[in-house]
This record gives C-alpha cells, structure tokens and sequence, in this order.
C-alpha cells in the first residue's frame, strides 16, 4: 500500500486527462468525418451546371448569429454600378467567361519553362467553409500562370474618386517563394489580347503580397510616365514597419486591400488593419520627381586642391637611439636547460609499427615513408631535440618609428563638384492620374500550389469595398474562428459545457499537494529521526509479555523477542563456515538459530539495543518470536527463527570473552543434531558467520 500512495494521485489525473480528451477528439473527429462526407459529395459534382442548380436550393448551415439564428451562404449581393470589376467566383460558369488564360511564353528564357502553362481552376477550398463559396486556384507549381479579365468600364485617375481594390487570397499549402499579388494592365493596344498576357505586358499598378525565402513583400509598385520625354519608370513603395509572416504560413483567407487617393496619398490594408500609409510623392523609391539641380558632369578637381585635414610634422625627427628593427620578444638570457634534456633524441620518430600499404604503387606514390608518432623516450624527459630559452618581452621595443599629425596649413575641405540645372528635370505634382486600368490579370511563378484567389473588386468607394467585405470575407473568418477544429477551442467548449470537469482538475491538483504536505513528509520525518542514532529502529515490536522468554528473575536485565519484519532488508545468503575439522556432510542437516545472550549484569538493570550495536552487528528490524525452550545450561536459550530471507548476517567476533563482554556482545550459536558424534552437544558452538553478498 505505501508504494501505491505516492501513485495514485497520478493516475487518477491521467485518467481524467484521458476522459477530456476522448469528448474532444470525438467532437473533433465527428466535424471532420461530417466534412469529409461533404468534401466527397462536393467533389462528386462534375457538372457546373447541376452544382449551381443545386446552390439555388440548398445552403450548407454556417454558425449562428448572437440571436442564435443560423447563418446560411449566399453569394454577395452588390449594385453592380458600384464596380469597374467585380467576381466572387461563385458563379463558375459566368466567372470562365470573364477570365482568359494566357497563352504566351516568356522571352530569353529556355523553351521548356518559357511557356504559360500553369493550370487555373473554379473550385471551393480545402478547408470548405461554405460549400458554394468558390474560388480561382492556381493548381501547379513551379510553373508560370497568367490569366486576366477585362473590367466592366475602364477606371481613369480622376481629381475626384478613389481607387479602391481588395481582394481574398487563401495560401491553402503555404508559400515558401513565391506571390499572390495581381496586375491592374494598363488601357493600351498592347494589352488588348488577353491570350498574349505575359511579364513584359504594360500594367498601371502592381499590388499584393510576395514571400521568397526570408524575403517578404507586400507589392505597391505604379508605373509612372514623364511628362518630358514619355519614358515610364516603376515606382516602388517603401516597406510596411511590420513583418507579414502569418498570411504565407497559417492558410487562412485574408484580405487585402489598397485605397490611392487623389490627394496622392495611399493606404494598404490586410484584415481591415493599416499596415502602410504614405504619399505619392516622397515614399517611393526611385522619387516622382527628379531634383531640380545636378553635379556638374564637367566639373574636375584642381590639380591643388588639398583635401587632407592634417599632415604629418616635417620638423619632427626620430631620436638616435629609437631601434626600428628591434624585435617585440627576445630570448631570456637567464634561462638555462633543463636537467635531463635529450638534445639528441628527436621529438617524433616514424612509427615503427607501420607497415607499408598491400596497395602502395612505387612507380605512383613515390617513397613510402612512416607516419612520425610521438617519441616514447621523450614522455620522462623534460623534453627532446634542440633546446631554446623561451621568449620574454624586449624592454628596447618601440616598434616603428612615426612622425606626429599636424593641422594641414593648405586644407581647403573636402571638394564637391558645382551644381547645375537638371536638364531632365519636371514637376508631377499630381501623380495619382495614372495611366487609366483596362484589365485586371494575375501573372505568377509560385514554388507552392493550390493558391485561391476569392472576391476581387475594383471600386471607387472605399464603403462599398467595407460593405462588400462584411458579406463575404468577414463572416468567413468568424466562422472559422468560432468553427475552428483546433482541439483548444474544442477544450474550451468542453469546460463550457461540462462546468463539472473544473472541480475534477481542482481536486487533481488539491489532492497530491494535501498528500505531499500532511501525509508523505510526516513520514518521510519518521523515517530520518530514526537513522539520527545507529541503532535499529523495528517497524513493530512484539510485547515481550506474549512470547516464551519470561523474564528471568535471578537476571538483572530484562529480555524482548524482536520479531522481524524483513521486506525492505537486502536479501542476502549467510555462509557458514565452523572450524571443527570433524564436520562432515551431516553438519548439513544442522539447524542455525540465533540465540541472545543474557545473565551479563547491568548497572541500570535494562537491556539496551545501543549496547548491542557497539560490536557492529546487524540487529535485524523485527524478529518474530517463534517461542523459547530451557535446557539445563545457567542461560536461557530462546530459539527464533528468522522468517525473511532478506536478515543480513555480520561477522561475530570470536574472541575469548569474559563475563563483562557479554554485556554488549550477541552471539550466534548454532546448535549441533549429530547423532553419533563425541563432541559435548549441550555447549553452544561458537562460529564465525560471514556476510555474503547475494
């Protein structure tokens, strides 16, 4: 029962952990295998036009609102006059219409790769939240992917509306390099034939997220045409303050938004959050606009001008009797060798157990030669080969001689070349008027597959896109977080609905520390009171008035049987060893007993356990007592027998003792049952037991 206290504590929270768990792996495992069965139905539709048949029928349940009223999906609701470009992909069959894949390849790259070739396509997420909520996804990897869309009605760059474009991106595997950003191309008769889409295709802006490695991106990059000349240069926004890691690694739906005003501010958004505001025209690198003055490409440094601030003194000389070659360390010239010092042995010599390899080619390797080992003559000695003094410091040293710094007479500062007027120089004051958008296009190289594109808008109300987003990408997202699968939530939804389980894990941990504190440490300060003195502390002592050793009245001392409780003694096998010659095979047959020896007077008349333990024997912890027969010797003889097998026996003395001795001296005799030997059987025999380890 003692090994099982300390256990049980233990096991009873491991059983009530097991218990929680099971009801949340359950609850868990029974939502997974509902949407498996409808990942499985959903998958079983190859026809568009039955799936959308169907979507005008049945809603798949969603969550309930804080008036517990179900949520069921429908596709967004919208005034299309709002939008210069709107497509929730729910509508796969429209949806195919709109997009164009491009057919393009790529220039100075190899033909195998040069190819547009990923694979696009309309279908719902991995993690399905809806089942008629459907998405572009880019299917391949490792490959290039484009497709575009004409907008309803060209967006031009007015003094009196914004650019709004926000879009849903769900990284369903990840990314590790590559982007989900996408292309606003520009109004131009290059991009007119979608098929022909490509990297080098002229785009107004360039906006999304971009992940290579370490290298994370959010893209705001606008193509800026000079009003001089018509040359276009790509403007490039500084990078957001805050690291977007989350959105290429947790493969949740997130949403992105950029808003370009007329005033040429900006401001980019991820999950309605403000992650990069600016202007037009001071945070984008290279500036809108050039500086007004240039250096003067023509101008050239005299010949005389002196830019050094200060100048080495040429008045100063070196002392004579600074050494410019005098070494840092020199030998110690009070140095002598050491006694015992081999000048004629070498340190290493070749190995002479070395042997020369079976496939040593001469005519290739050259001469074979021993690897060099230490000298074993050298490991006694002080040391081998030539002695040297070791090396102090040069008390002449001070190294190389230099002359001091002074204030240059003929510095003129540092030159710069003289400013001109910037031939090339303008003044856009008003950068937002862009190049006007025609088409929306998505051109990407991705390492990671499965990339969903959902809800891509273009707008010039801000309202409307926020309006939009509670539709769609809001209510997703609070699905998700109140439908998550994680077994935390479902943890936190069990202690919900079981406020019972509280009061399990109170008692878990009340239980142990009330054990630990009240229970274990009492005994475990019993335990180390008794090994404070050397005597052996019995577990239980028999009542000396139950055996059959009474007490002896013409003894001063008094006489207790020990009963021996051995469980936890060190099993051992006593070894006997009698030095009577004459003993032969029939001492087997002897019976050993331990017998106690008493009549030894005693100042106090009491019989003392410390006394015992000055002779250094073992006094075992509980000695049962069996019961005592007399014979006709003055002692009394109480035979015991000791019922754990575990009793550690100790070498007894075996000396000639006197009467005094036996105050502080056990001795065990075993008594002799030979049958027809000559030897008196009355006396004890005195032996000497060894310990034996078993």
């Amino acid at each position: 029962m003692r090994k099982l206290d300390h256990k049980f504590p233990s096991v009873a929270l491991l059983l009530v952990v097991l218990l929680i768990s099971s009801k949340c792996i359950n609850n868990v495992a029974g939502r997974e295998a509902e949407d498996d069965d409808y990942e499985d139905e959903f998958d079983g539709r190859t026809d568009n036009t039955e799936m959308n048949e169907e979507k005008k029928h049945n809603s798949a349940p969603l969550a309930t609102d804080d008036n517990g009223i179900e949520i069921t999906y429908e596709s967004p609701k919208y005034d299309i006059a709002n939008f210069y470009f709107i497509d929730h992909f729910d509508d796969t069959e429209m949806s195919q219409k709109l997009w164009v894949k491009s057919q393009a390849k790529k220039d100075d790259i190899a033909e195998e790769i040069a190819k547009y070739d990923g694979i696009w396509n309309w279908e719902a997420p991995q993690r399905i939240v809806w089942k008629d909520d459907v998405g572009l996804v880019l299917k391949s990897k490792a490959k290039h992917a484009a497709i575009a869309a004409r907008l309803m009605k060209p967006f031009t760059f007015t003094e009196n509306k914004h650019l709004v474009v926000q879009y849903e991106v769900t990284m369903q595997e990840g990314q590790e390099c590559g982007g989900a950003y996408i292309k606003l191309l520009s109004a131009d008769p290059e991009s007119e034939d979608l098929t022909m889409f490509n990297d080098k295709t002229p785009y107004t802006i360039m906006f999304g997220p971009d992940k290579c490695g370490n290298d994370i991106k959010m893209h705001f990059i606008f193509r800026h045409v000079n009003p001089i000349n018509g040359s276009i240069t790509e403007k490039h926004c500084r990078k957001p303050k805050e690291r977007l890691e989350e959105p290429f690694k947790d493969k949740l739906p997130h949403l992105y938004r950029l808003v370009v005003r007329p005033d040429n501010t900006y401001e980019i958004s991820v999950d309605h959050k403000v992650i990069n505001i600016g202007s037009l025209l001071t945070d984008f690198t290279p500036p809108v606009n050039p500086p007004s003055t240039i250096d003067d490409p023509q101008d050239k440094k005299p010949d005389d001008w002196d830019e050094r601030e200060k100048i080495t003194d040429p008045t100063a000389k070196k002392p004579d009797d600074w050494d410019d070659d005098a070494p840092p360390q020199v030998p110690d010239a009070n140095a002598a060798m050491p006694d015992g010092w081999l000048e004629d042995e070498p340190e290493m010599i070749p190995d002479p157990s070395a042997t020369i390899p079976e496939d040593w080619d001469f005519e290739m390797d050259g001469e074979w030669e021993a690897p060099l080992v230490d000298n074993p003559i050298c490991e006694k000695a002080p040391g081998c080969g030539t002695w040297k003094a070791p090396l102090i410091s040069n008390p002449n040293y001070k190294g190389k001689w230099r002359a001091p710094l002074i204030k240059n007479p003929n510095y003129r500062g540092k030159w710069t070349p003289r400013k001109i007027a910037n031939p090339d120089f303008f003044e856009d004051l008003n950068p937002y008027k862009m190049t006007p958008i025609g088409s929306v296009g998505i051109e990407l190289w991705s390492m990671s597959n499965n990339i969903l594109f959902d809800n891509l808008i273009i707008t010039d109300d801000v309202n409307v896109a926020l309006d939009y987003a509670t539709q769609t990408f809001d209510v997703k997202r609070k699905y998700i977080e109140k439908k998550s699968d994680s077994v935390l939530n479902q943890t936190k939804a069990f202690f919900k609905e079981s406020p019972w389980a509280w009061f399990v894990i109170a008692m878990i941990i009340v239980l142990p520390l009330t054990y630990y504190c009240f229970i274990y440490n009492n005994k475990k300060d019993g335990c180390a009171d008794a090994k404070k003195t050397d005597a052996i502390q019995p577990d239980d002592i028999s009542n000396a008035d139950g055996g059959n050793g009474d007490k002896n009245p013409n003894s001063k001392k008094k006489k207790s049987d020990l009963e021996v409780k051995a469980a936890d003694a060190t099993e051992t096998n006593a070894e006997n060893e009698f030095p009577d010659d004459e003993s032969d095979s029939k001492d087997k047959d002897l019976t050993e007993s331990f017998e106690i020896e008493d009549g030894s007077e005693d100042k106090d008349g009491e019989e003392s356990d410390v006394d015992a333990k000055k002779i250094g024997a073992i006094q075992p912890n509980d000695i049962r007592n069996e019961g005592g027969d007399g014979d006709s010797s003055k002692k009394k003889k109480s035979d015991v027998e000791a019922k754990a097998a575990g009793v550690i026996e100790t070498d007894v003395l075996d000396d000639d003792t006197d009467d005094k001795d036996k105050e502080s001296t056990e001795s065990f005799e075993v008594g002799q049952g030979h049958k027809g030997g000559e030897e008196d059987t009355t006396k004890p025999r005195k032996r000497r037991v060894r310990k034996d380890e078993s």
